[in-house]
């Protein structure tokens, strides 16, 4: 299954590469599907002389993005951003979807509101009816973040700080940590995403609701969704 996963998720991103235009302003998401599209980007970018400006949503993102001869410019030194291609860690019929497992969250979001258009690459084990399987991230100021942990877990929220592999709290970018939260479903995410943004301590969380533009799913058949019911087909 992984070695498909793994096939499925070079699929989409390969396919995503193939939207970009000459003199396109891009987003550069964050993670493993992501990486397939950067590299796909950069081959064709060295063949076609294509002349893009990245926009990256993480420091392994720009390091990425760097060594395989992308240019890069920050968020805040663009008019604007054509088209942002990000992965995402689940994504619903509705298209709520919940990102952040590469604890990029914050910066994600932030260059995927300020982009015209949003796309997403998953592969099919990603796709499901109702968003939650995957664990919701949190991003925390350090300050508090003990007693948000604590209102988190008083709220049965099922929290848990987010750890590097030698057990110490993770740091984003931003120097801020991750509180994931286990749900199971969400069957409001409307409701839980106002509740986290009236949480003082909270900075931003990994519901990207009424973001995303189109889905690109890696699977035995790719298949592309758009938020316009009859745009669905095959490719």
């Amino acid at each position: 299954m992984a070695d498909k996963q793994t096939l499925y998720k070079k699929q989409a991103g390969e396919y995503a590469a193939s939207l970009i235009e000459d003199n396109m302003v891009v987003g550069l998401g964050t993670g493993s599907t992501v990486r397939f599209f950067i590299e796909a980007l950069a081959q064709r970018i060295n063949i076609e002389g294509l002349d893009i400006i990245g926009v990256t949503t993480s420091s392994k993102t720009s390091s990425l993005a760097k060594a395989l001869g992308i240019k890069l410019s920050s968020v805040d030194e663009v008019p604007y951003i054509d088209l942002t291609i990000d992965g995402a860690d689940e994504v619903d019929s509705a298209f709520n979807g919940i990102k952040g497992g590469g604890a990029a969250l914050l910066f994600e979001k932030i260059v995927a509101l300020n982009a015209h258009k949003n796309v997403w690459i998953i592969d099919e084990s990603k796709y499901h009816d109702v968003i939650g399987q995957f664990p919701l991230p949190v991003e925390v100021v350090p300050y508090g973040s003990h007693q948000l942990f604590k209102r988190f877990d008083e709220a049965d929220l099922q929290p848990l700080f987010r750890r590097t592999e030698t057990g110490e709290r993770l740091t984003t970018d931003a120097g801020n940590y991750i509180i994931d939260l286990t749900l199971e479903r969400i069957n409001h995410p409307k409701s839980l995403a106002y509740f986290l943004e009236q949480t003082v301590g909270v900075v931003e969380h990994g519901l990207f609701l009424n973001i995303v533009d189109e889905v690109i799913i890696g699977g035995e058949q790719l298949k592309i969704i758009t938020k316009h019911p009859d745009k669905l087909f095959d490719n």
